[in-house]
């Protein structure tokens, strides 16, 4: 057997942040769903290989709407890998994945992650199966975080992660991003779509 007939499996994750104020308008938008047919942009490097263009600086534009043509890749940490083992195997018990939680934390995550640095608000997300390049491959957890979750004054919202539980629970994923201001009294919202890809 040649090592081009092992079936290698992955498990990967991407993050796409929405703000809007309170008549609905996008007042930032960070990441992009993934697909099979929208690859990261790369530029020539001084080698003449194509490399990674960097990541996008927010945009200080009247609109401060960012687009990007990456994704805004996370971390699957070593806690949330032994739990899908638990979820897969017959016999083996866990609770499945269902959270949403935002925080104002800026430590890089890491595999060794169990929770977010500092985590202000977790609410039940809507999960659906999607596909990214094969079908039904990819977990879309989704929530939008306001005031009517009970938020109040203001946050600069940094980090987000995927759990199974409402307090506590074991972090499927982690993944922090440029801070975004939210005035929560003045109707701000963000909306956190994260896609959880197993694919190979």
């Amino acid at each position: 057997m040649s090592e081009k007939d092992v079936d290698i499996g992955r498990v990967e994750g991407w993050v796409e942040i929405i703000v809007r104020d309170k008549n609905g308008k996008i007042k930032y938008h960070i990441g992009s769903p993934p697909t099979a047919k929208a690859p990261q942009k790369t530029q020539e490097c001084k080698d003449g290989h194509n490399c990674p263009l960097p990541p996008p600086i927010m945009s200080a534009y009247p609109a401060k709407t960012v687009e990007t043509a990456y994704y805004v890749k996370n971390i699957i940490t070593n806690a949330g890998l032994a739990a899908i083992v638990r979820l897969v195997g017959s016999g083996l018990t866990e609770t499945k994945f269902g959270y949403i939680a935002i925080g104002t934390g800026t430590t890089a995550e890491a595999a060794t992650d169990t929770a977010l640095v500092t985590e202000i608000k977790r609410k039940t997300a809507t999960t659906s199966q999607v596909t990214t390049s094969i079908s039904g491959d990819t977990c879309l957890f989704s929530a939008t975080f306001s005031s009517a979750d009970g938020l109040t004054g203001s946050n600069n919202v940094a980090e987000t992660g995927v759990f199974n539980a409402s307090t506590g629970g074991i972090m499927l994923c982690r993944k922090t991003f440029s801070a975004v201001p939210l005035n929560w009294d003045a109707g701000d919202q963000i909306t956190i779509n994260y896609y959880v890809q197993f694919t190979r």
